[in-house]
Order: C-alpha cells, then structure tokens, then sequence
C-alpha cells in the first residue's frame, strides 16, 4: 500500500483568484489564499505538484478535523475533485464564515 508524503512547500504566491500576495506561513506549508481561501489543484499529495488539473479549488464548506482543527472543503472548478486542507491561523474569518453559511 502506497503511504501519502507531506512535501514541505511554503513559498510565496499570488492568488490567481483575487491577485493578492500571498506571504509564506513560516509554521507549515501554505496550500490556499488566506484572502479568498481558493487553492489551486496542483498536488495529488500535499506538496508533490504532480497533479495536472490545474482547475481552482474553491471552498464548499468547513470541517471540524481531529483536534479541534478546522479544515476547509473545496471542490475543483475543472475536475470536480474534492480536497480538504487544513485552516491556516491567519486565514479571512468573513470568508469562513460565508463558507459555513451557504446552504447545503
């Protein structure tokens, strides 16, 4: 059985969805924008960057993961994979917010 690997990959970006500049978290890998939330659908693992989609991954929905982390839902805007990553600590409240609102 083939094990997943965390490639850590925490460099800066800018956001394709809302262009703003994306720093570095310098704690764990940076995987979204912490402005819109959207990521792009580059990595089958985290930090791998073999996945060819390229689609946006825009947040569907909020999870509460293992120990009372919370982890954003996305569904791919191409593919219609869905992906969760984990919140980051600086991540937009308002959007969060708006993420958990919409009706299901």
């Amino acid at each position: 059985m083939e094990t997943k690997r965390f490639k850590m990959i925490d460099d800066a970006f800018t956001c394709l969805v809302c262009k703003k500049k994306v720093e570095p978290l310098n704690y764990t890998a940076r995987d979204h924008c912490p402005y819109c939330l959207c990521s792009l659908h580059i990595d089958n693992n985290p930090g791998d960057r073999a996945n060819t989609c390229l689609g946006i991954l825009e947040p569907i929905d909020i999870e509460k993961g293992k120990k009372d982390t919370l982890k954003i839902i996305y569904k791919c805007n191409k593919c219609g994979e869905i992906k969760k990553n984990k919140m980051a600590i600086d991540d937009n409240y308002e959007e969060i917010l708006k993420v958990m609102s919409k009706e299901k």
